[in-house]
C-alpha cells in the first residue's frame, strides 16, 4: 500500500435543509507532508467534532483503486484525490484484509486501523446526489479511520507497512456489512465485541445482540 495524495480541507459554507452549515468534507490535494496528531491531522478542518476527529478518527483512508468505479457513476463531477473526504488516499487499500487493531508504520507516524467510514448526508452533498450514501454503503469500500499510536509526518509515496496483525479476525469490511446487515453475523459480533480497538460504544451496542 502506498499514500498516492495527501489531502486537507478549508471550511467550507453548505446548505442543508435550509439552513447554513459549515463542513471540512471538502478536502483537495496539497503538496506538502501531513502531520497525524492524536485527534485529527494538523491544519485540516475537523467541525463536528461529535462525529469527526477524536482519537479513532484522526485520520481518514480512502481506497485510489475504487476511483474509477465512482467516476463512472459520476462522471460530470470535476474529480480529484480528496472526493471522500480522506486524508490519505491510498494504492492497494483493500478492507476486505485489513484488519481492525492491525497496526502500519506510516512515514514517521504509526497508526492503528480502528473503524470503517459511515457516510452521512455531507457525503452527498459533495457528490450533488443524496443517492450516493446508499450506493456507498452498498459497495463495501467505506475505507478507514486509524488511532494514532505515534504521531508523525506522512507524505505522497509513504508505503504503509504492517508492523503487528491483529490476533483478532475482524475485517474493516466485515465490521462495515455488521453495522448495516439486517441479519447479524453473531461470529463477526463476538470478534467486534471482543476487539479493543473498536470504539467501547460500538462494542457495548453490538454486545446486545448476543
Amino acid at each position: 500500500m502506498k499514500i498516492v495524495a495527501t489531502n486537507l480541507g478549508k471550511p467550507t459554507t453548505i446548505l442543508w435543509n435550509g439552513k447554513e452549515e459549515v463542513t471540512g468534507i471538502y478536502k483537495y490535494p496539497t503538496t506538502t507532508p501531513l502531520y497525524l496528531k492524536s485527534t485529527d491531522v494538523a491544519n485540516d478542518t475537523v467541525i463536528d467534532r461529535k462525529h469527526h476527529g477524536g482519537i479513532y478518527k484522526a485520520c481518514y483512508l480512502f481506497s485510489a483503486d475504487v476511483y474509477d468505479y465512482w467516476k463512472k457513476l459520476y462522471p460530470n463531477l470535476e474529480w480529484d484525490w480528496g472526493m471522500f473526504g480522506e486524508n490519505l488516499t491510498v494504492e492497494g487499500l483493500d478492507e476486505a484484509t485489513l484488519r481492525i487493531g492491525d497496526i502500519y508504520k506510516i512515514g514517521s507516524a504509526l497508526v492503528q486501523i480502528s473503524q470503517p467510514r459511515e457516510p452521512c448526508y455531507k457525503l452527498g452533498i459533495r457528490f450533488g446526489d443524496q443517492e450516493i450514501l446508499r450506493q456507498f454503503i452498498a459497495h463495501n469500500r467505506p475505507g478507514t479511520y486509524v488511532q494514532i499510536l505515534e504521531e508523525g509526518n506522512v507524505q505522497i509515496g509513504d508505503s504503509l507497512t504492517l508492523i503487528e496483525q491483529s490476533s483478532n479476525s475482524l475485517t474493516t469490511q466485515d465490521f462495515y456489512k455488521l453495522l448495516y446487515s439486517k441479519k447479524k453475523n453473531l461470529e463477526h459480533i463476538k470478534l467486534a465485541v471482543n476487539n479493543t480497538a473498536l470504539p467501547e460504544k460500538k462494542r457495548e451496542r453490538l454486545a446486545k445482540y448476543l
